[in-house]
C-alpha cells in the first residue's frame, strides 16, 4: 500500500513517514464551517499560524466558497482576499497551498511562496490551469468535481457512484497529463461532498483502496461536511452543528490514514495529527 509524496513537495515534508495533515483556512464570508471568521488579513493570518503551531504541515488558504450555492468571485477579488495572507504565512515560515480554480490566482500565490495548489475543479473550471500548473513545479490537487455551488447537488447522479468517480477522475488525470502537467506532482482527491449525497460518500470511503492503487497519492477532505452532519442528527432530525463534527471528522480522517492516503485536509488540525497516527499504527499492525 503506496503512500508516496508527490514531486515538488517542501524537503521538510518529504521526512514525514505518516500522512499529511492540512489545515483549512477561509479567507471568505460565506464559507460553510466559518464564512467571515478570518475574513480580515490579520486574523486569517493569526489563524494560519496557529493552525501551524497545532500540528498542520500545509495550510490551505482559499479565497472562494465552493460549498453548495455559493457564490462565485473574480480573480481580482480572489487575489485581493488571498495572496497578502500567503505572502504573510510564508514569510512566518508555514508551509502554505493555495484553494483555487483559477490560473492565475495559482500562479501569483506560488510566486508569493505557496508550495502546492488545491484545485476542487480538477482543471475544469479554468482552461488555464494544466499549462499554468505544468510550469511551476509544485503539487497539484486534482479532485473529482461535476460543476459549481451553485449546480453541484443537482449532478449528484451516478449509476454506480465509485466507478463513475473512478473513470471521471482517470479522464481528468489523463488530460492533465496530456496538458503538461508532471504525473509525479499529481494528487487526487474523489471529492466527498462535491455532487454526492450522503450515501455516495460512504461508498466513495468504503472503497478508498481502489483509489490508492491508482498510484497516486490521495487527499480526502471530508471535514465537517453535511453528510457527517447528518449522520449525527438528533432525533428530530436536526444536523450537528458544524463544530461538533469534528470527532466523527477525527474518526474519517484515523480510516482514510490506515486506508493509505496521502493526507486529510481537516478544520481541527490538533486532533486530526492523532487520528492520523492511530490510522496508520493500524495499519502498521494488519502488515
Amino acid at each position: 500500500m503506496s503512500r508516496r509524496h508527490p514531486s515538488g513537495l517542501p524537503d521538510t515534508l518529504l521526512q514525514l513517514p505518516r500522512p499529511l495533515v492540512i489545515g483549512v483556512l477561509n479567507v471568505t464570508p460565506d464559507s460553510f464551517s466559518d464564512g467571515g471568521k478570518h475574513f480580515e488579513v490579520n486574523s486569517a493570518v493569526e489563524h494560519g499560524i496557529a493552525l501551524r503551531r497545532d500540528g498542520a504541515d500545509i495550510v490551505d488558504v482559499g479565497g472562494e466558497s465552493t460549498r453548495p450555492g455559493a457564490t462565485l468571485v473574480d480573480v481580482k477579488e480572489e487575489l485581493k482576499r488571498v495572496l497578502p495572507v500567503v505572502s504573510a504565512l510564508v514569510g512566518a515560515g508555514v508551509n502554505v497551498s493555495i484553494d483555487t480554480m483559477k490560473a492565475e490566482v495559482a500562479r501569483e500565490c506560488v510566486a508569493a511562496g505557496a508550495c502546492l495548489v488545491n484545485d476542487v475543479s480538477g482543471g475544469l473550471a479554468d482552461p488555464a490551469m494544466y499549462s499554468t500548473v505544468a510550469g511551476l513545479d509544485v503539487p497539484y490537487v486534482i479532485m473529482h468535481w461535476r460543476g459549481h455551488g451553485a449546480v453541484m447537488n443537482q449532478l449528484a447522479v451516478y449509476d454506480d457512484v465509485v466507478g463513475d468517480v473512478l473513470r471521471e477522475l482517470n479522464e481528468r488525470l489523463q488530460t492533465a497529463i496530456a496538458g503538461g502537467v508532471d504525473p509525479d506532482c499529481i494528487i487526487m482527491d474523489p471529492g466527498l461532498g462535491f455532487a454526492k449525497e450522503a450515501d455516495d460518500n460512504w461508498r466513495l470511503l468504503n472503497h478508498l483502496a481502489e483509489f490508492v492503487d491508482l498510484g497516486y497519492p490521495v487527499l480526502i477532505g471530508a471535514s465537517r461536511k453535511r453528510f457527517l452532519g447528518a449522520l449525527l442528527a438528533d432525533t428530530a432530525g436536526q444536523p450537528r452543528t458544524f463544530a461538533e463534527r469534528d470527532a466523527a471528522t477525527d474518526a474519517v480522517s484515523a480510516i482514510a490514514a490506515a486506508g493509505g492516503v496521502w493526507g486529510v485536509r481537516v478544520h481541527n488540525v490538533k486532533a486530526a495529527v492523532d487520528a492520523v497516527l492511530v490510522g496508520r499504527a493500524c495499519a502498521r499492525g494488519r502488515q
